[in-house]
């Protein structure tokens, strides 16, 4: 995505701490039960042998482990435990990939990566490739090589389970909306046919806790993000609506590395087509009470 995922980490370590503060307060506050993810991990067949004329991959292969950039603060999808673990939808899908590619789950080390250096990551080698609520567009495709999508998000509202008066972006008039400072939906509800009144935070967990709290009627960013937070507290939060944007999620790689990009899109249909992607679907997003959609195959070769 664009300047909305800039303030979404600031650093691993801000993460962590952020999210550990968000998530470690009272029933009723966005810290109850702060859970990432609830699938089963590592379940995935290891690739023997895997020969691919990828640069990225050669030196992996060296080095003995994927290094894979990821998200730490987002429940359900990419997100980071008291004790360390990540897990979510992302990580499932980082795990999928590399097990096709001959890495198993402990060849791994993921990497908290900001959103407003992913870019600079991916084209310096600090990591192989990067799953985190990464919208593919046009711009980016001049720097990163994209493989997917694997998920079609787009903006959308999370309310809380009460809510009745709050059915989509044309009913938050009057309405106090929350999302994070700079971030594309931000700039979108604000547009005066929506009629909202907003709040600007600087991170998601923050407006969460405004909504938990009644101090703001709706949070808006990716559905897939609100999915989590919805699935993290599924008696307290839901979403509602359609999107009224279009982020398509991919996995980023290298540019120039084509033979990375081709294995990790045949990985991705893959675990479509087997059944891998929806079970961990249902194991993290799904946990919201959406809809399973299948992502359309076969995916675009950029």
């Amino acid at each position: 995505m664009s300047m909305r995922k800039t303030a979404a980490a600031a650093t691993v370590v801000l993460a962590l701490a952020v999210t550990a503060t968000a998530c470690g307060g009272d029933s009723g506050t966005a810290g109850d039960k702060p859970k990432g993810g609830d699938v089963k991990s590592g379940t995935y067949k290891v690739a023997k042998g895997v020969k691919l004329d990828s640069p990225t991959l050669k030196k992996a292969q060296q080095r003995g482990k994927l290094i894979i950039g990821a998200k730490a603060d987002q429940p359900y999808l990419g997100f980071v435990d008291t004790e360390g673990k990540r897990s979510g939808f992302d990580i499932e899908i980082a795990k999928m990939v590399a097990a096709d590619l001959g890495f198993s789950e402990k060849q791994i080390e993921f990497k908290t990566v900001d959103s407003n250096v992913r870019e600079t990551s991916i084209s310096k080698g600090q990591v192989d490739y990067y799953v985190g609520t990464y919208t593919i567009n046009d711009e980016r495709k001049k720097q990163v090589g994209f493989a997917g999508p694997y998920y079609e998000a787009g903006a959308d509202l999370l309310v809380r389970k009460d809510e009745k008066g709050i059915t989509g972006p044309d009913s938050v008039k009057g309405k106090k909306v929350c999302s994070i400072v700079g971030s594309t939906p931000l700039q979108e509800i604000k547009k005066s046919k929506y009629g909202a009144k907003t709040t600007e935070l600087g991170k998601y967990s923050l407006c969460v806790k405004q909504l938990l709290d009644g101090q703001v009627d709706a949070v808006t960013t990716d559905d897939a993000i609100l999915k989590g937070y919805a699935a993290q507290r599924p008696s307290k939060l839901k979403v509602v609506g359609k999107p009224f944007t279009k982020e398509p999620y991919g996995v980023g790689m290298d540019k120039g590395d084509k033979a990375l990009r081709d294995a990790i899109t045949d990985a991705l249909e893959k675990h479509i087509k087997n059944g891998d992607y929806k079970k961990a679907y249902d194991g993290t997003l799904g946990k919201s009470g959406s809809s399973y959609v299948a992502p359309k195959t076969p995916l675009p070769r950029y």
